[in-house]
């Protein structure tokens, strides 16, 4: 029995997350050619990525069965068994057959012949428990932060803090969030030619709906906008509706001197380019040339120039002569407000990397306000939710550098209003203390923080 296209793709996608480090989203970008019909793609990620979201309630469920960890597998083993029980427990329009048949044939295909009768036989006992809830099988008196880690699949450690941190309703709502797949954010760079764009995706089978924060942005479902003309032209890029906003916050004018510090991969430096215009300069940097071609291959493709691209170490001192007007550091972090998106990264990431990421963040922070102008403005960013990474790195900062003040809340709203949709209320996005936070189940975006700071 062959195995169908799209359980290939899911295999190979997951093999290469955890043999390989890599992100589930690019490894399915390479894999998912336009020769591959958009249902066999859209199953393809359905597989692989539900099976790095609901990865930990899987193997509860199969070491059940197994009377060992499912680490201690072969690793094709490991993956058809989590893709076979996603698919019978998840998956209720894929008959139990082709989630057993298949995943038997996959680790035949991945040469693990020998295993093929234990998969059959595991998958065949979870099929006839697939319609029993999950927490039937906990046992009693389990602590609340490991039931909730089981049966909402994330670690431990993270739901615990979140518990502390944000209490039981929030944390579900969140890890509810974290479970499902997100929203296809497109950030539109022409106004004026929104109809025709949306006209277009329509045509071609996409179903589109307005931005929940922006005017310019909408979502996509039902086919991939990367795929169409309106993408190859320059007029689209898919791009989160919080991501989008953070280069908003900086109220970028023409002429405008301004720095992106860690621009890769380049999402956020187009929005600054045409706010800075022709008049202006925009410095984008990166620790990685091969980032910074990727970013010019963007530009090329959204019709850009004028930015010049620098490859720097941004935890260094910075080698510029001259001071910036605006300067966004969207720093490297944890990525917790992303685990939507990017669902591997609750399983690679440890408790102690947070005070790592924190350390290099305020390297970065410092570097860049040391080259901030007078009366000009920075956004400190990431795509985290967790204090270390937010708060407390511009609150240390700041308590070491007395010219540089924290911008109100009502003053960076109105940096941003002029960009909100109708229905969006800018006091949601920022709390009394100046910051602007997105929350997941809230906004419908990923979970992102931003401090806009100025020189005094």
């Amino acid at each position: 029995m062959p195995v169908s296209i799209s359980r290939q793709i899911a295999f190979e996608v997951l093999r290469r997350v955890e043999a390989d480090g890599a992100y589930a989203s690019d490894v399915l970008h390479t894999e998912l050619k336009a020769s591959v019909k958009p249902a066999d793609a859209a199953l393809a990620t359905e597989l692989a990525m539900g099976v790095l979201r609901w990865r930990r309630l899987l193997d509860f469920l199969l070491e059940r069965q197994l009377q060992k960890p499912v680490e201690r597998l072969d690793l094709p083993v490991a993956l058809a068994l989590r893709m076979g029980t996603y698919q019978l427990r998840f998956l209720e329009k894929i008959p139990a057959r082709a989630a057993v048949n298949e995943s038997v044939e996959l680790v035949k295909m991945a040469r693990k012949t020998s295993a093929a009768s234990l998969v059959n036989a595991v998958l065949r006992k979870l099929a006839s428990e697939a319609k029993s809830p999950a927490e039937t099988y906990l046992p009693p008196g389990m602590p609340p932060a490991e039931r909730l880690g089981i049966l909402h699949s994330h670690p431990t450690w993270m739901v615990e803090r979140w518990l502390s941190q944000l209490g039981e309703a929030r944390t579900i709502a969140l890890l509810d969030a974290n479970n499902r797949a997100p929203r296809l954010s497109c950030a539109l760079h022409d106004a004026g030619r929104r109809d025709e764009v949306i006209r277009a995706l329509g045509e071609a089978g996409m179903r589109v709906e307005s931005g929940q924060l922006l005017k310019s942005a909408f979502a996509v479902s039902g086919g991939s906008p990367a795929r169409a003309e309106a993408f190859r032209a320059g007029q689209i890029s898919i791009q989160d509706e919080a991501s989008q906003a953070i280069p908003m916050l900086l109220g970028v004018r023409a002429g405008d001197r301004v720095l992106d510090l860690c621009a890769a991969p380049g999402g956020k430096t187009p929005a600054l380019i045409r706010a800075a215009g022709s008049t202006g300069l925009v410095v984008a940097s990166d620790h990685h040339a091969h980032r910074l071609r990727a970013m010019q291959a963007q530009f090329k493709r959204l019709g850009l120039g004028g930015a010049q691209l620098v490859e720097l170490d941004a935890a260094q001192s910075l080698p510029f002569r001259s001071d910036f007007d605006r300067i966004l550091v969207d720093a490297p972090c944890s990525g917790t407000g992303t685990l939507a998106r990017h669902p591997e990264i609750r399983w690679r990431l440890r408790p102690e990397q947070l005070a790592e990421s924190r350390e290099q963040q305020l390297l970065m922070l410092r570097m860049a306000l040391a080259h901030l102008a007078r009366g000009g403005r920075l956004v400190y960013s990431t795509c985290s939710i967790e204090p270390e990474e937010n708060e407390e790195v511009v609150a240390e900062v700041l308590k070491k550098t007395p010219s540089i003040r924290r911008v109100s809340a009502s003053e960076a709203a109105r940096t941003l209003e002029p960009y909100l949709s109708p229905d969006a209320d800018s006091s949601t996005l920022f709390a009394r203390d100046g910051y602007f936070r997105t929350f997941p189940p809230a906004h419908r975006t990923d979970g992102f923080f931003a401090a806009l700071l100025e020189k005094n």
